[in-house]
């Protein structure tokens, strides 16, 4: 049995480069407050293992589309990235997206039919890339703030900050679940 464990462990730690024992523990990163330090390890790891998922996809997998009314996993990719970035303005800045940012991303954010129309014909890396510089943003601006900011309403809402970045993160997981269907689904 110890055996078999190790051997698991082992493969875990291929796949999504951690330890088994690592995977299964939730801690302050460091450099953030307690709240918002627990919130980025989650979040963190939820981009870790949408990435590991699909770093591999070739094209026709990133555009690969269900039926006609799904949205491919590149597309996907770009909507956890619009969702993501309209949260840094909403909790940060008190705002939703100004005339230059729907230009950018209106369409990930809604995805739908304008989105199977033009959310396409790129390679995996290139949506990857976009999610991690929105990431490496929201990474510099949770370090500007504490736990008070963090259970403090958004400004003319009924949320605090933290609810809003939870709410990212559930996005984040019910997307990934979307994503790896699709992708078990292509193998058939």
């Amino acid at each position: 049995m110890k055996t078999l464990y190790v051997t698991f462990a082992f493969l875990i730690f291929q796949l999504f480069g951690t330890t088994a024992s690592a995977q299964n523990e939730i801690n302050v990163v460091k450099g953030y407050s307690p709240q918002i330090g627990t919130t980025v390890a989650m979040l963190e790891d939820l981009k870790a293992r949408v990435t590991s998922s699909v770093q591999n996809l070739n094209q026709e997998q990133t555009d690969f589309l269900l039926d006609d009314k799904a949205n491919s996993v590149g597309a996907m990719i770009y909507h956890l990235a619009a969702t993501e970035k309209y949260y840094q303005l909403y909790t940060f800045e008190n705002r939703g997206y100004n005339a230059e940012e729907k230009a950018i991303w209106e369409t990930a954010l809604g995805l739908g039919d304008q989105g199977r129309e033009t959310i396409k014909d790129q390679p995996i890396s290139y949506y990857l890339e976009i999610w991690d510089k929105v990431r490496k943003e929201t990474l510099k601006l949770l370090k500007t703030k504490d736990d008070k900011w963090f259970e403090a309403k958004v400004k003319g809402s009924s949320m605090n900050n933290h609810w809003a970045w939870y709410h990212v993160m559930e996005h984040q997981a019910n997307h990934m679940g979307q994503i790896r269907l699709i992708i078990k689904r292509m193998e058939e």
